[in-house]
């Protein structure tokens, strides 16, 4: 490790899915950023997911937890321990998604202390240059987000650092700061808009929302949920958003 580089915990959750999150550490594990660690809460799996995660990733520090207690809280025990663990930034991420091995270095490098919340462009990863995500504008009045880009081909039009009102919870990094000044995830949202009352959090603290376009990421979209529009998902964001 190189201990003047800045410490970095990516965190990501586990649910029944050894297969997806086994994949998405080894991606982990091939990042060129030093000093970096990795940190996965079991969320109350019911399969052999510890175990296997164990047995494949041993370098990864497991945090079991007892019950699936949604993605916020799940995400929160893991961003506490990550704080425990002495992360200066902690990458928050899904466990269905694949990195390019420069992506935490890209975002690094736009990074500091007060820099607010720094994300990669996702792709789908099933069509590795269609984008699914580079953030959106937000009204928070009438619920509603957009993503103008989403299903574009990247061809590199857009610049390397695009401020953003949103930014999905599919991968975020923060600055330990970030959470002292205004907490983490609420826990109310068991799954979805967690990241969209996040995202607003972090505006009416004044702090910025970057997308940084040379970070690359690549998502199996909506696979926790059981698939896009699956009966499990619809319920979810009905629930969320009227909490939201």
């Amino acid at each position: 490790m190189t201990s003047t580089a800045p410490r970095v915990v990516a965190v990501t959750l586990n649910w029944n899915r050894p297969d997806d999150t086994i994949e998405t550490l080894r991606s982990l594990a091939a990042q060129t950023c030093p000093n970096l660690r990795l940190l996965v809460v079991d969320n109350g799996s019911t399969d052999d997911s510890v175990a296997r995660i164990r047995a494949a990733c041993p370098e990864a520090h497991l945090l079991p937890h007892p019950e699936n207690s949604g993605f916020a809280r799940g995400t929160n025990l893991g961003i506490a321990r990550a704080l425990e663990m002495g992360a200066d930034y902690v990458f928050v991420l899904n466990n269905d998604t694949l990195l390019a091995p420069d992506l935490l270095q890209q975002l690094l490098a736009h990074a500091a202390p007060g820099g607010g919340l720094l994300a990669p462009i996702i792709y789908y990863a099933a069509a590795p240059q269609t984008v699914w995500s580079l953030g959106g504008t937000l009204n928070p009045w009438l619920l509603e987000t957009r993503e103008n880009v989403r299903g574009q081909v990247d061809r590199g039009q857009w610049p390397a650092v695009l401020p953003r009102d949103f930014v999905p919870a599919c991968g975020l990094l923060a600055h330990r700061d970030l959470f002292t000044r205004i907490g983490m995830f609420d826990a109310r949202f068991f799954m979805y808009y967690e990241d969209l009352d996040f995202c607003l959090s972090v505006r009416q603290a004044g702090l910025p929302l970057r997308v940084v376009t040379t970070a690359k990421m690549w998502h199996k979209v909506s696979l926790s949920s059981g698939g896009s529009d699956s009966p499990n998902e619809r319920y979810w964001m009905a629930r969320s958003s009227v909490l939201y």
